[in-house]
């Protein structure tokens, strides 16, 4: 079993990052030092990431309501890579292997991994939620000061190092530059539709909001086999991406007089069994529900990363996608290298990106255009 891929097991490794020093402010490319796995961690090359909508909440919405995390921090937690090294105690992982690193673990071994009713492991997640792992510290460095590892995963990194638990080993012939879209923005919505949702053949579903997991989601309103899905956003250019991926029709509630409701995903539904179900991440809002609707059969919940076993569901996903059962291409719409990365958080915010792809060995952008 091969241990290390370039040589470097057991040594720090310099490698460029996108830091976030404060919040606020954009991120800086430095160059940081990446310390070996200790017991129970990986350390892994990352080749492709996304920049998600929480990675952008957590750097400009951090004093407006978010749960402190502290600063300088790496963000980033939708990734895929290949493992460079393993620490002590580990006996799933080599190097060599291709992986999605995980912000939700699977410990396989607690109470909720061992239960069916729920895919919430909670194996070192205080401590990941404030940016380290296990022993309390982060394995990230810049100009001798610690640098947190955003929910344990730091993924706008060229190395990382994440627990054992928290990630997932996948096809060896896996597309990283694509499949690195399970890694949460496709997991949670299609999961939305899918687990949680339990989306029925020949029903009907709305999806508010097109973005990554609301597109997804209405990919897995489709798989289910959904008869009418009824795509909502006050962004029309996404509505042909939307019927792609399988919306029969979209709606822009500005092109109304009437609002279309406060709560219009709840109420939307049909009373004795209608289903709402809230996916995505905010620590900052709030919803008021008429009790009454509750009362006449609806059901509202949440979900966390779709449903997902973590590990298990990132290892059929990616099957999936292999098998042409799941697509991903598509929700690609910008190629960046790591340098240009703020750019991709200029575009998610204006609305005009789905996701980016971040090239992390990358020095220039792509001569093409992503059209997908």
């Amino acid at each position: 079993m091969e241990t290390s891929i370039a040589g470097t097991e057991g040594q720090a490794i310099r490698c460029k990052a996108a830091v976030a020093w404060e919040a606020g402010k954009p991120l800086s490319i430095e160059e940081v030092e990446v310390a070996p796995p200790k017991a129970h961690e990986v350390r892994i090359k990352v080749v492709a990431t996304g920049v998600c909508h929480t990675d952008w909440e957590y750097l400009y919405e951090n004093k407006k309501g978010m749960r402190f995390r502290p600063f300088p921090l790496v963000l980033g937690h939708e990734a895929a890579g290949v493992v460079e090294s393993v620490g002590p105690q580990v006996t799933k992982f080599a190097a060599g292997d291709q992986v999605i690193p995980l912000f939700l673990p699977q410990c396989q071994e607690c109470d909720r991994c061992l239960s069916p009713k729920t895919n919430l492991c909670k194996r070192n997640w205080a401590k990941t939620q404030v940016g380290v792992l296990a022993d309390g510290t982060s394995r990230i460095s810049c100009k001798r000061q610690q640098i947190y590892q955003f929910l344990g995963v730091s993924s706008f990194s060229q190395y990382t190092v994440v627990p054992d638990t928290s990630l997932a080993k996948i096809n060896s012939n896996a597309p990283l530059d694509k499949v690195f879209l399970l890694g949460c923005g496709v997991s949670t919505g299609y999961g939305a539709a899918l687990k949680t949702g339990k989306v029925e053949k020949d029903s009907v579903c709305a999806v508010f909001g097109l973005g990554a997991v609301g597109l997804a989601a209405v990919m897995g309103c489709k798989a289910a086999g959904a008869k009418t899905i009824i795509g909502v956003d006050v962004n029309p250019n996404k509505f042909e991406k939307a019927r792609m991926l399988g919306a029969t029709e979209c709606v822009n509630p500005s092109d109304y007089s009437k609002s279309i409701q406060e709560s219009a995903a709840l109420e939307s539904t049909t009373d004795a069994w209608g289903v709402c179900v809230i996916a995505g991440w905010t620590e900052t809002e709030s919803m008021s529900v008429v009790v009454e609707k509750l009362l006449m059969g609806r059901t509202l919940t949440g979900t966390y990363f779709g449903g997902w076993k973590s590990v298990d569901g990132v290892f059929k996903l990616v099957e999936d996608y292999m098998e042409k059962k799941l697509k991903l291409d598509e929700f690609i719409t910008h190629d960046l290298p790591l340098n240009q990365i703020n750019q991709a958080f200029e575009t998610l915010k204006s609305g005009t990106s789905i996701r980016t792809l971040i090239r992390l060995w990358e020095e220039e952008a792509p001569t093409e255009e992503v059209t997908s």
